[in-house]
């Protein structure tokens, strides 16, 4: 939703920003301060600048062709294994992603969006299984993006958002996170899936490391806690969910803090990515912990985060639009990412800024939704196309006609990226579809 945004300047320090995380929501001011969350700051966003090394070819919309002529797809991820590897199946590869009819008007697709499955034996030309979970049981009145993991076993363990209520007469944007498992069946020509457990929700803001629903309807429009990925340490084994919320505290508890010590700055922009561990085998108990990484006064929303580890190093890759920044800072729309040497608490900006790929200047909302695989390769979907200089929101109120002729809703070529320390670039533009 688009803001009225005034021009304030954030002057504060990340030591600041930590501290006031902790204090100023209500946290145990006991907690260390090694635990604090790492802090995307003003002055590191406003050096992202596009160059030959992070910017994605054009696409060629024109040249690409749908996995689904009938459905719109968008965020996308594959079933990996617990070690973050695409799994193969009995020769099969399996991504999922948010789909809606292709009559959906595409600024409307989030409002009735269902999880389908695609299959795949040489993982570039994929064939629609159908719905994930047909039977009904989905929570939610709508499920949003997440991941999925098989287990040595077979089973299949699905992480996803559960968003609104099932059944509700007005649309919400309650966002919850939500688990089921289920098995796999396979033939020589096709994949289904069979015997989900009961949905649960594993995981829901609470207050005092992530912003409530009702925190956030007190004065802000933006409102995040979704898009869960699994991650399993290599380190150590321990089994994390990564997901997207916005720290925690009302407006007018965040705005007060900063006055009492003579900062100011447009503390709507709370964007956050957490992190919650496993504290049980079955991964349907969890933990809370601190944020990864708060953009507090930078960014309002850091969706579909993943963490990874390359060497001894973690990257924690999201991905952000340019109309999510806080006013004075021109970012483009595009795949942000960080590093640290620990899990918890050290994370600073790839490349200095955190920008690893942004879109061309010629086409700006060409593609979204980037997802990084551990080889390097980053899949992503097309969203809109040859626009002619008009925004998001003037996209947004052209004619349906218009919209759609613009819209992809399909895989967008992939892309190989090179990360060595904490410098990335783009190597090359790969087939579209291509996860390995």
């Amino acid at each position: 939703m688009k803001r009225n945004h005034n021009s304030m300047k954030l002057l504060l320090s990340a030591t600041l920003l930590g501290f006031f995380t902790f204090i100023a929501t209500g946290m145990d001011t006991n907690v260390s301060a090694q635990e604090a969350a790492s802090q995307w700051t003003r002055d590191a966003a406003s050096q992202a600048t596009m160059n030959e090394g992070n910017t994605a070819p054009v696409i060629q919309m024109d040249d690409l062709q749908k996995i689904a002529s009938d459905y719109y797809i968008w965020d996308t991820w594959p079933l990996q294994d617990r070690n973050g590897n695409i799994a193969v199946v009995n020769g099969y590869k399996i991504i999922f992603a948010l789909t809606v009819p292709s009559d959906v008007l595409p600024g409307k697709r989030h409002d009735s969006s269902e999880i389908r499955y695609f299959y795949s034996k040489d993982g570039k030309s994929w064939k629609l299984g159908g719905l994930v979970f047909n039977d009904g049981k989905a929570l939610g009145s709508r499920q949003w993006a997440g991941s999925a993991i098989i287990d040595k076993g077979g089973k299949v363990h699905i992480f996803y958002t559960a968003t609104g209520r099932k059944n509700e007469s007005q649309l919400t944007y309650e966002q919850r996170i939500a688990t089921t498992t289920g098995k796999i069946v396979t033939s020589h020509t096709h994949v289904a899936f069979t015997d989900w457990s009961d949905h649960k929700i594993i995981l829901q803001p609470e207050g005092q490391y992530y912003q409530t629903n009702e925190q956030s309807e007190q004065g802000e429009d933006s409102y995040a806690f979704r898009d869960p990925y699994f991650f399993q340490d290599p380190k150590t084994d321990e089994e994390y969910i990564v997901f997207e919320a916005n720290s925690a505290g009302t407006l007018a508890e965040r705005t007060d803090y900063l006055e009492q010590h003579g900062a100011d700055g447009p503390q709507e922009f709370n964007g956050s990515i957490g992190i919650a561990k496993a504290v049980d085998g079955n991964l349907t108990e969890f933990e809370m912990l601190p944020p990864l990484l708060e953009a507090n006064g930078v960014n309002e929303e850091l969706e579909r985060p993943t963490l990874s580890v390359k060497g001894n190093q973690y990257y924690l890759f999201t991905k952000t639009h340019p109309e999510k920044f806080a006013p004075g800072l021109d970012a483009p729309e595009g795949l942000y990412g960080f590093t640290s040497d620990t899990i918890m608490g050290g994370f600073h900006p790839l490349n200095g800024s955190g920008l690893v790929i942004a879109n061309p200047k010629e086409n700006p909302y060409q593609a979204y939704s980037w997802m990084v695989m551990q080889n390097g390769t980053v899949i992503s979907f097309v969203n809109y196309v040859n626009v002619e200089g008009k925004n998001i929101y003037e996209i947004g109120e052209q004619s349906p006609e218009y919209q759609l002729a613009h819209f992809g809703g399909m895989l967008a070529p992939s892309l190989k990226l090179s990360i060595t320390g904490d410098q990335t670039k783009i190597v090359h533009e790969k087939q579209q579809g291509v996860f390995h």
